[in-house]
């Protein structure tokens, strides 16, 4: 009895399937981030969604698919599509991160609407000690974008990671300031990588290739959408420790990234601007309605990260042993013993604890006196 492979799939070999099934996953329609990992889960993996000859019956069980859906999950046309998505990624050497991989970004990876498949061209690892977002207006005035450069480089000794998104503007400024400065730099896009928007940017995305990377959830010959955009934000936002708003009107793509940051529990912080001044809009809303950090350098931004230098400080009495602590209560404490300070999403990671599970527990043991939170929601014993 035939299945769904597909008869170019079946002559390719079982790491090809897998990759193939991946990518199809990625580029079913109508099915999200969050849907695509309910499939994954409720199914028993990816390859068997897409070769299990019983899979109608499950999937039209599943809440949020029927049996709409569940036709078009079927259909050999994606497993096609995927194909000639692979060919292409292997032509020109993309790399594809999966979400149940170990390479897939450790940032990224609690993110419930993250990617389920992120394509990376260039050099820069995407896990890093150190990560920034910038982003702002693509109008900006002359003082703005003396602040995004003054920003980056503040930030060169810190070593981080700048992501933004390769726009006009803000975007551009930080991008390329970085690559001055020597600091790899991270252009999240809204479209598949075939292709390079706004085409003046090309000679900048050509030197990120070396000195960063260009990144998108999108496959090759994907349609300019408006909802591309706001889409991309979140990877912005997820790659990154802290992300900065250095000048924005009321409305704009770098306010939905800020509140997106804020969701995700990262650090949000913005430049404030004259009440006057409609490109400071945005950014005065934001520390009025305490929504992120006011800053006016790069040295503000360090010392909330708690990224400055320290002095060596002389080792203390070992604590006695935590008692009467929750199994896992009790884990946490253990990996923040053995590993010192860590940020909430590598602790969750550590766990295996969702983020919701790990901060209500972080939250306890903060007040029995057990951990002590700092800036840029990092944990260390007290």
């Amino acid at each position: 009895m035939a299945t769904n492979v597909g008869v170019a799939a079946h002559r390719a070999s079982m790491e090809d399937q897998s990759q193939i099934h991946r990518i199809a996953l990625s580029m079913l329609k109508g099915i999200g981030p969050v849907n695509a990992r309910n499939l994954v889960a409720y199914c028993g993996g990816v390859d068997a969604l897409f070769t299990d000859r019983k899979m109608r019956q499950t999937l039209e069980k599943i809440p949020g698919i029927g049996p709409i859906l569940a036709a078009s999950i079927l259909s050999t046309k994606v497993l096609h599509a995927a194909e000639k998505e692979l060919a292409y990624v292997r032509k020109h050497k993309l790399r594809m991160l999966f979400y149940l991989d170990a390479e897939y970004p450790k940032r990224l990876r609690n993110c419930d609407d993250a990617p389920v498949l992120l394509f990376a061209r260039g050099n820069a690892e995407l896990d890093v000690a150190r990560s920034v977002s910038i982003v702002g207006t693509r109008a900006p005035t002359d003082h703005g974008k003396r602040l995004c450069e003054e920003l980056v480089e503040g930030l060169k000794d810190s070593g981080a990671l700048i992501v933004s998104g390769l726009a006009y503007g803000i975007d551009i400024v930080a991008h390329r300031t970085a690559l001055k400065v020597g600091l790899n730099t991270i252009g999240c896009v809204a479209h598949g990588l075939d292709k390079l928007y706004p085409g003046e940017h090309a000679a900048t995305a050509k030197e990120m290739m070396a000195q960063g990377a260009l990144v998108s959830e999108l496959t090759s010959g994907s349609p300019f959408a408006p909802g591309n955009f706001p889409a991309r934000n979140r990877v912005i936002a997820g790659l990154s420790d802290c992300c900065i708003v250095v000048e924005s009107a009321a409305k704009g793509g770098s306010l939905i990234t800020a509140d997106i940051a804020n969701s995700y529990d990262r650090e949000v912080m913005a430049f404030p601007g004259r009440p006057s001044d409609p490109k400071s809009e945005g950014c005065n809303r934001l520390i009025k309605d305490s929504k992120a950090h006011l800053i006016t350098n790069a040295t503000d931004v360090l010392k909330l990260m708690e990224w400055l230098p320290t002095a060596k400080k002389k080792v203390g009495v070992q604590s006695a042993l935590f008692t009467e602590l929750q199994p896992e209560e009790q884990a946490i404490v253990d990996v923040l013993k053995e590993k010192g300070k860590m940020d909430i999403d590598s602790l969750c990671f550590a766990c295996g604890m969702l983020p919701h599970k790990a901060s209500a527990l972080l939250l306890q043991l903060e007040f029995g006196g057990v951990v002590r939170s700092l800036p840029g929601k990092v944990y260390v014993l007290k």
